[in-house]
């Protein structure tokens, strides 16, 4: 360990809390977070989001805090804290703007402020750095200096873990770059990647995602275009598949804090120089009305059969038991879930809607969507749809005989992943997927 070399790590979510435990290895590091109950939680060797094993951080020499006085006067401050956007899908900085108010009341002079934070080029310049200034007095780029090194964090991922993937690093000086070489080089085995400058590292991630939204956004509209010809989009991938140049995308929700969001930090840089990005913006457009056309093609197909389920007549309430509730499949993060979509739809055409999710914080939950989760699936019986919208490996590994418990004869099967599109399922029930 190099103990002479003090780094603070400011936000220990889902970016912060590896990125610290690994530096750790390697530095003397402390992790700051605003959030006193989650200080609690780590120094108890327990991390919610499931990122670092509590074995893990029971080993690792990271010390945590909330008290922003334990960093004053450290060499390094690495700062990963959330960039959202508001409910006009704006950049919302106010996260970053107070970690640098934060940051700005502890550092001496000579201090080296990394920021990992997806933002729009310019952002650590233009704002951070007057931000920093204006609250510790000293001036970027003579009495301290800036960095950037962009998160490539994918939660959930065990293989692409902050010390085996390539780390993009740019700082306000070669010196200062040459230092961030070395320090991020120490902590990853596939190396560092030297950006030209601040603005070409912030630029290099907002569009990693970006291009993977839009991606992903061809895929669902066509998903929509086959789905008015009968023809089922799973098939008509694993056909094109085949061919060796073809990009492996799925329809499907894009939520989370990432690939929902960046590319409206690109929207925003490009509308500021006068230019209308009209691909990016299709794309949201796209993806973003997922969660409503699944909810509007379930209730179609419910709609059609439902005067044949259990000898009723005339409109009755469809029963949906949703499963899976996080943004992606096997994590527990709820950020920008786009199943509420689904949810709210379902709800909006007169559907009686349960969720349920294994890895889901309720009171999370429940504080954040007002969606209440049941505990378990013993009890679930007699529902007229089931739909399968996050694929954990609970959900995938459903055997046939469990959807003739849950559903009421000829109940519909809605696989929005296609999770189980392998799965025989018992005689009589009927299926739905994009």
């Amino acid at each position: 360990m190099d103990s002479g070399l003090r780094i603070a790590v400011v936000g220990l979510g889902y970016v912060g809390l590896p990125l610290a435990v690994t530096l750790a290895r390697h530095y003397a590091v402390t992790g700051l977070d605003v959030n006193r109950a989650r200080v609690d939680e780590l120094r108890a060797g327990h991390d919610r989001t499931g990122e670092v094993a509590d074995a893990d951080l029971a080993a690792s020499a990271l010390a945590v805090t909330a008290d922003p006085a334990e960093t004053a006067g450290f060499d390094v401050y690495i700062v990963t804290v959330p960039t959202p956007v508001d409910a006009r899908n704006r950049p919302d900085l106010g996260a970053l703007r107070a970690a640098c108010a934060t940051v700005g009341g502890v550092m001496a002079k000579g201090a080296l402020v990394v920021f990992e934070s997806t933002v729009y080029p310019g952002v650590t310049e233009d704002v951070c750095g007057p931000e920093l200034e204006a609250a510790s007095g000293l001036a970027a780029g003579t009495d301290f200096f800036l960095g950037y090194s962009p998160e490539r964090i994918n939660p959930g991922d065990r293989e692409h873990t902050v010390d085996r993937i390539v780390k993009v690093v740019a700082g306000q000086t070669p010196a200062v770059t040459e230092r961030l070489a070395e320090i991020y080089g120490r902590v990853t085995q596939a190396g560092v990647f030297v950006a030209a400058d601040i603005k070409t590292a912030e630029a290099a991630k907002v569009i990693e995602n970006a291009q993977r939204d839009i991606n992903i956004a061809f895929v669902n509209e066509v998903a929509m275009i086959f789905g008015r010809l009968g023809i089922s989009i799973q098939d008509v991938l694993a056909a094109a598949g085949t061919k060796w140049n073809f990009l492996n995308f799925s329809p499907g929700l894009v939520g989370g804090h990432c690939i929902g969001v960046d590319p409206y930090y690109l929207a925003h840089a490009a509308q500021e120089t006068g230019h209308h990005p009209e691909i990016i913006l299709a794309g949201r457009r796209i993806n973003d009305g997922m969660g409503e056309y699944v909810a509007r093609r379930i209730a179609a197909e419910l709609s059609a059969a439902l005067p044949d389920y259990r000898g009723r007549k005339g409109p009755v309430a469809p029963t949906v038991l949703v499963l899976g509730l996080t943004f992606k499949e096997n994590v527990p993060d709820l950020r920008n879930s786009k199943v509420v979509d689904i949810i709210d739809g379902l709800k909006d055409r007169g559907c009686a809607v349960t969720v349920h999710d294994p890895l889901a914080d309720p009171a999370e939950a429940k504080a954040e969507y007002g969606v209440e989760l049941i505990a378990g699936l013993a009890d679930a019986e007699g529902f007229d749809c089931v739909v399968g919208a996050v694929p954990h490996d609970s959900y995938r590994d459903f055997a046939p005989a469990r959807f003739a418990e849950l559903l009421v004869p000829g109940g519909l099967v809605a696989d929005v992943k296609g999770m189980w599109r392998a799965l025989a399922l018992p005689d009589g029930l009927r299926r739905w997927s994009l």
